[in-house]
């Protein structure tokens, strides 16, 4: 099963060298396939995102996705952009420049358009419970969508534990994406 490690600023900090220090020990414990700076708030962005890029650099395999700004994903060498559910129009842009795009999706619908447009993978939530994400559409639904589409597909909310990554396993999603499974 394909991992997708998604930072966020209450785990990682925006203070560099913690920064560093917390990715690094989490791509070792659990070693991500993938994996997603992803921190809207923070005024150093550019810097932090560097520091991202170069710890994924040192982990043999693990792909660098930059949230939404496509250019800086490019200027630092990352291997692609993570596109919010909005950012549909980008995804021409970014592949010209290259980059590998995934685009969040929270229906069919969008998954399909992605899969139109040409991203390399969404990501569909919420799969199971997540604080303030709406009704969880579940695994049957995961299954349904999967049957429909060509598009690499990672199931992404509420992952927390191995049950549910075993849930997962069970269709032929790509992978799992998830911010709180790798704490």
């Amino acid at each position: 099963m394909t991992k997708y490690l998604i930072t966020s600023r209450e785990f990682y900090t925006d203070t560099p060298a913690v920064f560093r220090k917390i990715f690094h020990e989490q791509c070792v414990k659990h070693m991500p396939d993938f994996a997603l700076y992803r921190d809207k708030s923070n005024p150093n962005y550019a810097v932090q995102a560097e520091h991202f890029v170069e710890v994924c650099a040192q982990m043999q395999g693990l792909k660098s996705f930059i949230h939404s700004d496509v250019d800086l994903a490019r200027e630092l060498n990352a291997t692609g952009v993570h596109l919010t559910s909005k950012e549909f129009d980008k995804i021409e842009y970014a592949s010209s420049l290259h980059l590998d795009v995934i685009i969040s999706t929270h229906t069919h619908e969008e998954v399909l358009k992605a899969q139109k447009l040409g991203a390399n993978a969404v990501t569909y939530s919420p799969v199971f419970a997540t604080p303030g994400k709406g009704e969880p559409k579940g695994i049957e639904d995961l299954k349904e969508l999967l049957e429909k589409v060509e598009i690499d597909v990672f199931a992404l909310g509420g992952i927390v534990n191995e049950e549910q990554v075993n849930a997962v396993s069970a269709t032929t999603a790509f992978g799992f994406a998830s911010i709180r499974y790798f704490y």
